[in-house]
């Protein structure tokens, strides 16, 4: 890096070689399922449960082999530690199974993977495009057939999620999502909760080996044809959460649109001694756009490093775009997670809370607006540099090579 930048940070007391050093305990879960539009592997026909992915673009993966080459493409232009995240619907035995039977056996092709590669593997059972899920809801149903369905599948779920813990040693993530609510405003709110909360008392019951994986609860504002009430709201699950020692996971669009997300990380972080982020880019609902490196992904990284959270914090990315190419989706969403991270690191939080401390908030204000043109850039190609990677536009002269030799071909 080159001297003048060094001194350009070391004026406000940041070593930018400290901040590439302090990435490694950044560990980003990658999805796979923006990479099929959440399609999966079971063939079941179209998104139900207030998912949409818009668009269609050609060379959609659809099946095992071409999904895991994609990724190959895409991790190839990823710096960083690295898990990906699938979800049941994912499985990839020798033949699919029902999702209430679904074991570790139907991921061990997934876990040879991620040894070949060295990345870990985090999972989300899915309830949701199934006909078990009866006028939208799962676990939250007044009919005791289908949460008995779906507690069995989450169930056999946390088996899965401690399998990949135990054969990779990385601590995976399982992650509970639910889309269970109604479209008109409810007759009764509490009877769903409580059906629900009796539900997740009954799948953790037997407990989990926590030495290789976490659990988390993940809510949702409203959805597409439950606009008027969500079973798993947001103050549900963060008390659940803290009540039965379970992660809390925060998914950046499942909020409404005027509220910020990353103002939450620190209070939860108070009461829960690890967090679980799916980080999206909602653009006015929960769309899940591809992650830019806007003020709502630098708010949250900077939360992340200004709470030294990097360790304690599952950060998985969730959004999926059909309208574009899928690999490109994901590199450049990743490299911005990356990127806003290791810009947070570079930045001077302790003058900033000195000022504030002090109520010296001119001071403050300026130190905001002043540190803007500080050199990131440089300190971003040099850590790609490190990490083997393009640091620059470059990757993706590679992704067109790949779109018009592998993707353009699939029918």
């Amino acid at each position: 890096m080159k001297p003048s930048v060094l001194a350009t940070f070391r004026r406000y007391g940041i070593d930018p070689r400290k901040a590439i050093r302090a990435m490694k305990d950044l560990t980003v879960s990658i999805h796979c399922w923006q990479l099929d539009d959440v399609s999966g592997f079971e063939n079941s026909g179209d998104l139900t449960g207030g998912i949409q992915s818009t668009g269609d673009h050609f060379g959609k993966a659809r099946n095992f082999e071409e999904l895991t080459a994609d990724l190959d493409e895409a991790l190839s232009h990823i710096p960083g530690k690295k898990k990906i995240n699938l979800h049941a619907i994912y499985q990839a035995g020798d033949h699919v199974v029902d999702r209430s039977e679904i074991g570790p056996e139907q991921f061990t092709r997934w876990v040879e993977y991620a040894k070949a590669r060295g990345l870990g593997l985090d999972y989300n059972p899915t309830l949701f495009s199934h006909p078990m899920v009866k006028e939208g809801l799962t676990l939250s149903s007044p009919d005791k057939d289908v949460r008995d369905y779906w507690i069995k599948h989450v169930k056999n779920s946390l088996k899965v999620t401690e399998y990949f813990g135990r054969e990779l040693g990385q601590k995976a993530l399982c992650n509970i999502w639910i889309p269970d609510g109604l479209k008109e405003v409810p007759a009764d709110r509490k009877g769903p909760r409580a059906r629900l909360k009796e539900s997740l008392d009954e799948i953790l019951a037997d407990g989990y080996n926590r030495a290789a994986m976490d659990v988390s609860v993940e809510s949702k504002v409203f959805g597409i044809g439950v606009e008027s009430y969500t079973v798993g709201s947001h103050e549900f699950y963060m008390g659940y959460a803290l009540k039965n020692n379970v992660l809390c996971l925060l998914d950046t669009g499942h909020f409404h649109p005027t509220e910020n997300v990353a103002d939450k990380i620190s209070s939860v972080l108070l009461y829960s001694p690890r967090l679980a982020l799916h980080v999206s880019r909602p653009v006015r609902w929960d769309s899940d756009h591809v992650l830019k490196l806007d003020d709502n992904l630098q708010e949250v990284a900077d939360e992340l490093v200004k709470n030294d959270a990097l360790k304690k914090t599952y950060v998985g990315l969730d959004y999926f775009d059909g309208s574009l190419n899928r690999v490109a989706a994901i590199v450049i969403g990743s490299r911005n997670m990356y990127k806003a991270v290791l810009k947070a690191l570079c930045t001077p939080w302790a003058l900033l809370k000195e000022a504030q401390d002090t109520y010296d908030h001119t001071k403050q204000l300026m130190l905001q607006e002043e540190i803007r043109d500080l050199p990131y850039t440089e300190v971003w190609k040099e850590y790609c540099r490190q990490q083997g990677v393009e640091e620059d536009a470059s990757w993706y002269e590679k992704v067109a090579a790949y779109e018009a030799n592998v993707l353009s071909k699939r029918n």
